[in-house]
């Protein structure tokens, strides 16, 4: 393990500060989620730097509304929209099948938060299923194309990992009552995990995949949450020293993470503010819980999505 890596970003930094002064040209990035919140701001900051940028989104009328205004904000032509939903496995399947070439950045953004108790098709947990499933399985289908030149994978991911770990033995609320902000909490240290099991698999074919909490933004994100339950949340995050972000400035971790020179060759690590985090401390929200970084519940983890894809 190398040291602890800081650098000369901060809270308050941008997206496109984070970027600047990086030659992204020839470089291919895709990005889930990319049509609204810090997706579409992720996807801006990769684009004006040079990137071929692929929105990888649900709704193609919104992306393709989200690709114009990026073009015309940056002058960059190449891009594109692809449909991808990741609660469902043909279209997880799909993408892959269609993605033609290399691979340089996938940033695994998109995101469900705290919804109502709903089974995918599948049957699984709708959280889990869209916040981890499908972008594990995204990612296992796009390994060839990344595992060419020095790829880096970025895993977003939230604070809430630090309420739970993954319950393997019951992840889709089958035989627990079900909770909203449980369910996002075990997806999101499944977010962090990924990256640690990832990077210790694929680092020898030049893959490197990072964690993420981007700060509290107000997005669609929160679009299940009523009014009361956002105004609770607002007050327990700034209780516990949380400042909101604009989604700018949400998404300068997210594209430090995939673009900076300082994280060359870095791998399985959870950052935030751009920096890399400091074990969590309790009573804050700020930190990496130990559950989330443990190198056997990674595997566990990825053994069990394999299987539960597999069914």
């Amino acid at each position: 393990m190398t040291e602890h890596i800081s650098t000369p970003f901060t809270a308050e930094s941008t997206a496109a500060q984070v970027v600047a002064g990086i030659d992204l040209t020839g470089r291919r990035a895709v990005v889930t989620g990319g049509a609204s919140g810090i997706g579409v701001e992720t996807a801006r900051a990769l684009a004006g730097a040079g990137a071929d940028v692929t929105l990888a989104v649900r709704d193609i009328a919104a992306g393709q509304r989200a690709a114009a205004e990026i073009t015309a904000d940056t002058g960059n032509g190449r891009v594109v929209v692809a449909p991808l939903d990741l609660t469902d496995r043909a279209s997880v399947a799909a993408f892959t099948a269609n993605w033609d070439g290399p691979l340089h950045v996938l940033v695994n953004n998109a995101g469900v938060m705290a919804t109502p108790h709903t089974r995918t098709a599948d049957g699984w947990e709708l959280q889990f299923a869209t916040n981890h499933l499908g972008h594990f399985a995204l990612t296992r289908g796009l390994h060839r194309a990344l595992a060419s030149e020095g790829a880096r994978v970025v895993s977003v991911s939230s604070s809430a990992h630090l309420w739970s770990p993954v319950l393997f033995e019951d992840v889709h609320f089958t035989e627990r009552p079900y909770d909203p902000w449980l369910a996002y909490s075990q997806s999101k240290t499944a977010n962090v995990l990924f990256a640690v099991e990832a990077t210790r698999r694929w680092e020898a074919d030049g893959i490197t995949v990072n964690s993420l909490m981007p700060g509290a933004i107000e997005t669609n994100l929160q679009r299940h949450l009523a009014e009361e339950e956002l105004r609770q949340l607002r007050s327990v995050l700034e209780a516990r020293g949380m400042r909101w972000k604009t989604p700018q400035q949400g998404a300068a971790t997210s594209v430090l993470v995939a673009t900076s020179p300082l994280l060359e060759g870095v791998g399985g690590r959870y950052f935030e503010d751009c920096a890399e985090a400091l074990p969590h401390q309790p009573g804050t929200s700020r930190g990496v819980a130990a559950h989330a970084l443990d190198p056997e519940t990674a595997a566990r983890l990825w053994e069990v999505s394999e299987k539960i894809l597999a069914g």
